[in-house]
This record gives C-alpha cells, sequence and structure tokens, in this order.
C-alpha cells in the first residue's frame, strides 16, 4: 500500500525512491481514491490508494515538456512511460458514448474500455444522461471499471446511471443491478 492512513494525516510514499508525503485526510472524497491528495502533491500514478504512485523527482519529463510535472495532468504506465490523462481518460468514454446502442428506452453506454474518468468525463456522462432523459429514454452503463463506479459513488451519480448485465449488443432487455 503506498498511501497510509493514520487519524488525520494521509502519507504518500514514492514507489520509486520512497520520499515521504503528509496531508491532511479531509482533502478525500473517498478512503480509497486518493488522487485529489496525489495531484495536490504533484505526483503521478494510480488514483487508488493502493498505488503506485510517484513523486515529481522520479517522473521523468516527456519530450519538449515547458510546463513542470506537477502542473501537467499524468501518470505512468506499465512501461514508466508518462501518459496524458486528460486526453487519454476523455477519449475511451466519448467513443463509448458515440456507440451507445438504444432498446426499448434504455440508452446502453459500454464502458468496458473506459478505465478511469475524470471531471470532463463525468460532465459528458451527465450531459448525455440529460439528453436521454429529454427523449424519454434512461442512460445505462455496462461494464464501468472500479475506478468510474468509485467515483460516480463518490460524487453520489451511482443511483443516476443503472448498471446493466447485457451488453450494449444483446437481443434481450438488459437486466438492471442498481
Amino acid at each position: 500500500m503506498t498511501v497510509l492512513p493514520d487519524d488525520n494525516m494521509m502519507t504518500l510514499i514514492c514507489d520509486g525512491c520512497g520520499e515521504t508525503a503528509a496531508s491532511t485526510a479531509v482533502v478525500l472524497p473517498d478512503e480509497e481514491v486518493v488522487w485529489t491528495l496525489v495531484s495536490e502533491h504533484g505526483w503521478s500514478g494510480s488514483p487508488f490508494a493502493t498505488g503506485p504512485h510517484r513523486c515529481p523527482r522520479c517522473v521523468p519529463s516527456p519530450p519538449g515538456a515547458d510546463r513542470p510535472i506537477a502542473a501537467q495532468p499524468s501518470a505512468v504506465n506499465d512501461h514508466d512511460e508518462v501518459v496524458d490523462e486528460s486526453a487519454a481518460a476523455v477519449d475511451p468514454l466519448r467513443t463509448a458514448l458515440t456507440e451507445a446502442t438504444e432498446h426499448e428506452g434504455r440508452v446502453v453506454v459500454d464502458l468496458s474500455a473506459v478505465e478511469q474518468i475524470d471531471s470532463v468525463g463525468l460532465g459528458l456522462l451527465v450531459r448525455a444522461r440529460q439528453e436521454a432523459r429529454q427523449r424519454g429514454a434512461e442512460l445505462c452503463l455496462h461494464a464501468p471499471s472500479r475506478f468510474v463506479l468509485t467515483v460516480l459513488h463518490t460524487m453520489r451519480l451511482d443511483t443516476a446511471f443503472p448498471i446493466v448485465t447485457a451488453g450494449p449488443d444483446a437481443a434481450d432487455q438488459p437486466k438492471v443491478l442498481v
């Protein structure tokens, strides 16, 4: 575990060099989602407490970067390459929304390719839900990742988006879980 809780404090531990950073636990919206703590200190990595997390010193600058790492929304992938998460997180969601199917008043969005979601992505989902409701349809999610489910729960949006078991290509009506 790379984020350690202690009463009113949370301690980040860099998986690269072992450097630590502490902050009050008040900044965390959910004990499992620590992205606010990670980004507050300019670190990168997993949005979950289990890591991995890296301090700014251990994250290499992307080629041609003219801004400090702390100002860039980035993470380190499995190959220790820095990736821009703002575009990477929204593109699969936009694709999923574009490919959503409607069946008997339900719009099913297959999120199996969407690993993470940020505020822009949440805005896209909420807007798509509003558009579906204006047409008299219900927006349902299929195969959301653990991170997406946690963010929806943290933002108290989990009840706004029913989860279905059948994929968007299913011939019969999808079974709603939530």
